[in-house]
């Protein structure tokens, strides 16, 4: 390398070797490639190879109209893995844990699969807020100790605790990305139009919770970030600059498409009319603090705030 140029020159610079070009060349795995990992593609294309885990062959057809090569696999069979050993040179793990249980499987045997040979780079994992639980209002930071309150983000905090332990244990450059809602109005129930013309309800002010969110052409931006940029074993909140709670979120958003605003009810009114899933989001309350997202990943966000992503643009439109 000469002597003038640095090692972090672009972003997608690979490490030298006496291997043929196609090998040479980044080649990132998407665990998980649904439509964050089709954003996180559509921004890497023809700057590395792309792969993608796929257990449905219907996709196939899809994932290859993106530039992306389908490999046949499913988290839920171990032994279907052993082909991603020694693939990609990073990998992004956005695949959920299974739908019930107190840990994820699915991460464990994709972490025991990646090291039956040569090891990647890095590995993202996108985890959710959800593992700090109640905050109460509080701020939180990644140093937080987390306090899941459901089943659901136990799951991900066992997660989390595999792509760890793989990091140390493979010394691998692993990031974790603790990830609040996701919206865009290019995604399917990206934002909260539908709820609106339902006239779901919110919480009364009184008993009203913080919410976080992130526009998803962001996360997929900050999923590409952490594979180059992101520190061993590090915790980065991936989350934009707006600090509103939820039932705000929904009058900004019903005043920004011009509809009427939501009506409020007490807490315990609300046992009686939403579902148990809609429930467990009112019942926790945090400001996330994204720092970290925006010092060390460097990243600069297109949407630091939901009244301008609301509004973003739909491709094609």
């Amino acid at each position: 390398m000469p002597s003038n140029q640095s090692p972090h020159t672009s972003l997608y610079a690979t490490r030298p070797g006496a291997l043929p070009a196609r090998f040479r060349r980044a080649r990132v795995l998407i665990v998980g490639c649904g439509d964050v990992g089709l954003r996180v593609a559509h921004a890497l294309s023809g700057r590395v190879r792309l792969l993608a885990l796929t257990s449905t062959a219907d996709r196939t057809a899809e994932l290859r109209s993106q530039g992306i090569t389908p490999l046949a696999g499913n988290l839920d069979s171990p032994a279907s893995l052993r082909r991603l050993a020694g693939l990609a040179t990073r990998v992004l793990h956005l695949a959920p844990p299974p739908g019930e249980g107190w840990s994820d499987p699915r991460t464990l045997a994709l972490t025991r699969a990646l090291r039956l040979r040569s090891l990647p780079d890095a590995m993202v994992y996108g985890s959710t807020s959800g593992v700090y639980g109640d905050c109460q209002g509080e701020v939180a930071m990644e140093t937080r100790a987390p306090h899941p309150d459901t089943t659901r983000a136990r799951r991900r905090i066992d997660a989390e605790a595999w792509v760890r332990f793989f990091g140390r244990a493979a010394q691998v450059r692993s990031s974790i990305l603790r990830i609040p809602g996701i919206y865009a109005p290019d995604r399917a129930g990206g934002t909260p139009q539908p709820r609106l013309l339902k006239g779901t309800p919110v919480l009364q002010a009184a008993d009203d919770v913080y919410t976080n969110h992130i526009h998803a052409d962001d996360l997929a931006r900050a999923c590409i970030a952490a594979l180059w940029r992101g520190k061993p074993q590090r915790i980065y909140n991936v989350n934009d600059d707006t600090c509103l709670k939820m039932g705000d979120y929904f009058d900004l958003a019903a005043d920004l498409y011009g509809l009427p605003r939501p009506p409020r009810v007490a807490r315990n009114t609300a046992r009686e009319q939403l579902p148990l899933m809609l429930l467990s989001f009112m019942s926790e309350s945090r400001r996330m603090d994204n720092t970290r997202l925006k010092r060390e990943l460097r990243l600069q966000l297109r949407y630091p705030t939901v009244d301008v992503g609301l509004l973003s643009p739909v491709p094609g439109v």
